[in-house]
């Protein structure tokens, strides 16, 4: 987004500078080829910016996405390790009943 703005700058620059030396900032001056061209800047401007933003979106999903991957999976982590330590506290109460078996 950085460059982009700073791309935008540049060109805003180089259409006053053409306009300063085609017109000398006067009112009288401007003609139909001007207004053409400043609605054909803002119509580039808005398709490019509206890529860009489909862009930059469609990255914040995906990456929004792997984040709820990956919460989900340490969850799903976090269930099969108390489970395994209750597995292993289990297997460990049937040894001590076996080696001392109360009759």
């Amino acid at each position: 987004m950085k460059s982009l703005s700073i791309t935008g700058l540049i060109l805003l620059a180089v259409s006053a500078l053409l306009f300063y030396l085609t017109t000398d900032f006067a009112v009288e001056q401007i003609k139909i080829s001007h207004v053409m061209g400043m609605m054909a800047g803002v119509g580039i401007g808005l398709i490019i910016g509206g890529m860009v933003g489909y862009v930059s979106k469609g990255s914040a999903m995906k990456a929004e996405q792997k984040k709820k991957e990956f919460k989900q999976l340490q969850k799903e982590k976090e269930e099969l390790e108390k489970q395994a330590a209750d597995i292993a506290k289990r297997q460990a109460e049937l040894d001590n009943q076996n080696r001392n078996p109360q009759i």
